[in-house]
């Protein structure tokens, strides 16, 4: 149980954190991105349809879970935890939900308070109400941090991907008091589609299917 909740309370996709973060006053501002690398990034996003992969989550306070991502674009997105982790997360209709198979509890939540929701545009767009704030090639990854425009108190959102070809490779979520949660994909297909079904939670036989399907 408490393994449970320590992972729960470090989900990357529930909210984006409340309290202040920054790169602390009299830091210099970051040196503006190479506007052709970032429109590769951002062409390369609005490129991606569906993608399948696995996971490794790693949280600051060392809990660790794995489970099967999908996203496909635009609006939709689904975290199937392993067990014993009860967890499923699910974003679809502009709404996230994260719901405990165990207690058979959902909470719901707007996807554009998710620091996620920026993949699940239409468009994305990394500029105007997103402030992109490095653009960097490291340990072989090319690494883009961002943050809502004018909102940097809430957090930052690192998307990391691997280059010739691009591929998204992890992202990691840096909260307020400066702790992160990081996710690792692997086995990465991007050609199946899945049944959209899995995403409709509004569905009344969606929990019914989920009980089975598990």
């Amino acid at each position: 149980m408490m393994r449970r909740r320590l992972l729960i309370a470090a989900l990357p996709l529930v909210a984006w954190p409340a309290l202040a973060l920054g790169q602390g006053r009299g830091q210099p501002p970051a040196a503006a991105p190479d506007p052709a690398l970032l429109a590769q990034v951002e062409a390369y996003l609005n490129g991606l349809t569906t993608f399948r992969a696995r996971f490794l989550q790693l949280a600051q306070n060392g809990a660790s879970a794995t489970g099967t991502a999908w996203i496909v674009r635009p609006g939709r997105m689904r975290f199937d935890y392993d067990a014993p982790e009860p967890t499923l997360l699910i974003a679809s209709g502009g709404q996230v939900m994260m719901y405990d198979r165990e207690l058979r509890q959902p909470s719901i939540a707007p996807a554009s308070s998710t620091p996620l929701g920026v993949l699940l545009r239409p468009q994305i767009r990394l500029g105007g109400d997103i402030t992109v704030t490095a653009l960097e090639r490291r340990g072989g990854f090319l690494h883009l941090s961002l943050h809502r425009t004018g909102e940097a108190a809430e957090g930052q959102l690192t998307l990391s991907f691997s280059e010739a070809p691009m591929q998204l490779r992890q992202w990691a979520v840096l909260d307020a008091q400066g702790r992160e949660t990081r996710v690792t994909l692997y086995e990465i297909d991007t050609t199946t589609r899945p049944n959209l079904r899995i995403f409709d939670f509004n569905d009344p036989r969606f929990f019914e299917e989920e009980q089975q399907r598990r």
